[in-house]
């Protein structure tokens, strides 16, 4: 959708006459939806400098010109379009407009710069980066600019920035692969903008490529689909066995179905930690998409979706595939049905309302539905972790009913995690009293559970064992404030527990791949940077909310971190229905450690800042079935002639 079309010469009429604003400003309002003030400021500036820098006669008259062209299946827009004809080809220039005067070089993250806006100096995507990926996008998911091979021509223009001579940090060598991509154009540099232009635009097209652009097929392009595919095949980790490739086929079916008869269709996943929710979801993105549908990967929580999209990258940039993966507020203002797939991971973390302050949408689970013929929720109930976790097979089933779609229900039963058995999960729900079950006494043959006295102890066990593939981790519960200061510094330790001269930090605020970085084995993740991933050995700090007194696990939630936010509200619900409080915070404090509890493979490390929990622990392994028995924290099976060690 572009919301201002026009040729060039218009568009500079538009500007002389003082009539552009004010169409941008009508158009806006009626395909968009009202425009703020700070919206308004910017054409008013930025769009005299692009009058000024088309005004060049060599450009031609009858090049086509856009103003806020949304690319499909995004919120994101672009600021600028030219198009036109060069030597060979047809020519599209992007130009993401920035009034910036001020930036700051980011190290640590991809592509970030600071910058001042809202009042203050924050961070921000650089503006090259923002120009590239938008070509990427349009690249990768429009059809006839791959069949057609339209040549798209990103840059950047800061009209207010003055360029240091020296050490610039906008051009700072960290920037160099996006800035090769999308030059940067300064004040001072209308000519060399000019020039880019005219290289790329000889020929003038009356908007033909801008009409090329909105109103051609979106499909996801062939080297997206091809790289994809690549990228899972040989990879152990993402082979599907048993019923989980029962559920995958399941999807395909009913993602066919749902483009043949324009119904939609849901399908609602159920499944324990381990039982390969994730690894169907990430195999479902690439099949799709390898059949052309247009498909993302939904997780409210944004760990997985950095790690996943992060091991998928290949030989792309990480940002190349990002639009495949996204938050799950993304859909508040999405037109029915514009999606062919989407696949929800963790739906059980599902939000009510979207945006930061979450004050955005209606429901992300109807949203979710309502964008897409087929909605895909991979849920376990059991894993909400915070008062705005809605998600349900109720909540799904009541929006089923509600936009009159198709409901498919399966179950995943097996387990793959906590090296495939069911019956630690079990133990573990007994154990933290979230269920009675029958399974008291039983870890599974092969599983490794061990309670450390010392903190220090359990850490260097799981340095250990990730040396040998990077694949171990200490978490923590959120017992420990995370400070401010030490956000990106892991010098400066949140986690204190002086008795045992231990100190760590929580996992570092500049970067979003804790879990698979390779110096991130000192760092303790908590349960909104692992929960969705998985590790071999997982070493549990538990801290002072989950304690034993007088035969019971109980809960306090008033030893949580004030800097957590999984309870925000917790005190005024508890003034209002102190009851209904106390039964969710403690239902979200059993739930974070099972989470926690549940990320290992192979093993489960514990520490307990309470020394009755890890007494009532070691008697809880001590009474595990009379065929084992515990020596030097290992599980140790009696047999007739002679023992082994199950975790060798």
């Amino acid at each position: 959708m572009i919301v201002y079309e026009a040729t060039k010469d218009e568009f500079i009429n538009h500007v002389f006459m003082d009539k552009l604003v004010d169409k941008l400003h009508d158009n806006f309002n009626e395909k968009i939806g009202r425009v703020n003030k700070n919206e308004l400021r910017s054409w008013e500036n930025s769009l005299q400098y692009m009058s000024r820098v088309l005004s060049d006669k060599e450009i031609p008259a009858n090049a086509g010109v856009a103003i806020e062209f949304r690319i499909p299946y995004t919120s994101k827009r672009v600021d600028f379009l030219v198009s036109g004809r060069g030597e060979k080809k047809n020519s599209v220039i992007i130009v993401e407009l920035k009034q910036w005067d001020f930036v700051e070089k980011v190290e640590g993250k991809e592509a970030i710069v600071k910058t001042f806006f809202n009042k203050g100096i924050h961070e921000h995507i650089h503006p090259s980066y923002q120009a590239w990926s938008y070509a990427m996008l349009i690249e990768d998911y429009n059809e006839t600019v791959q069949n057609e091979q339209i040549g798209l021509f990103p840059c950047t223009y800061l009209h207010n920035y003055k360029k240091l001579k020296n050490n610039d940090p906008l051009i700072d060598p960290i920037y160099y692969y996006y800035v090769d991509k999308a030059p940067v154009f300064v004040k001072g540099e209308a000519r060399k903008l000019q020039n880019f232009i005219k290289r790329h635009i000889k020929y003038g097209d009356n908007k033909e490529n801008l009409y090329k652009i909105e109103y051609g097929r979106i499909r996801p392009s062939k080297s997206l689909q091809d790289t994809l595919s690549s990228m899972l095949k040989g990879n152990t980790e993402y082979i599907m066995i048993d019923e989980q490739k029962i559920v995958y086929e399941k999807a395909l079916e009913l993602a066919e179905k749902a483009q043949k008869t324009d119904q939609k269709e849901v399908l609602v996943v159920e499944g324990g930690p381990g039982t390969g929710k994730s690894v169907i979801a990430i195999n479902l993105l690439v099949k799709l998409t390898k059949q052309g549908l247009v498909a993302q990967y939904v997780t409210k929580n944004s760990a997985p979706r950095n790690v996943y999209s992060t091991k998928l990258k290949g030989d792309f940039r990480k940002s190349r595939i990002d639009n495949l993966f996204k938050g799950s507020g993304s859909y508040t203002e999405t037109p029915e049905d514009e999606f062919d797939a989407l696949i929800v991971d963790e739906a059980h973390r599902l939000n009510e309302k979207s945006g930061m302050f979450q004050n955005l949408g209606e429901n992300q689970v109807k949203e979710i539905m309502y964008s897409s013929k087929l909605a895909i929720f991979f849920i376990d109930e059991n894993q909400r972790v915070t008062l705005k976790d809605i998600g349900s097979v109720d909540m799904i089933e009541k929006y089923a009913n509600e936009l009159h779609a198709n409901i498919t229900k399966l179950e995943l039963r097996s387990q793959f995690r906590c090296d495939g058995s069911d019956g630690y999960i079990a133990w573990l729900d007994d154990v933290l009293q979230i269920r009675d079950t029958a399974n008291t006494n039983d870890l599974g043959l092969n599983y490794d559970v061990r309670i450390y006295s010392d903190p220090n102890d359990l850490l260097n066990e799981i340095v250990k064992f990730n040396k040998l593939n990077n694949k171990s981790r200490l978490v923590a519960g959120y017992c420990w404030n995370w400070i401010k200061e030490g956000k990106n510094n892991c010098d400066i330790h949140d986690i204190v527990i002086p008795e045992y001269n231990f100190e760590a930090s929580w996992n570092l605020g500049n970067t979003s791949t804790w879990a698979i970085d390779a110096e991130s084995v000192f760092e303790a993740g908590c349960i909104h940077t692992c929960q969705g991933l998985e590790f071999d050995y997982v070493g549990v700090i538990i801290g002072d909310d989950l304690i034993y007194r007088d035969g019971e696990v109980v809960t306090d939630y008033t030893k949580r971190a004030k800097t957590d936010q999984s309870l925000k509200g917790i005190k005024t619900l508890m003034k209002n229905d102190p009851e209904r409080a106390t039964k969710l915070a403690d239902q979200i404090i059993r739930n974070t450690y099972r989470t926690l509890m549940t990320r290992g493979q192979k093993g489960c490390f514990v520490f307990c800042t309470d020394k009755l929990l890890e007494t009532y622990l070691r008697d809880r392994i001590q009474r595990i079935s009379n065929e084992y028995v515990i020596k030097d924290n290992l599980l140790f099976e009696v047999a007739e002639d002679k023992g082994k060690y199950l975790n060798d």
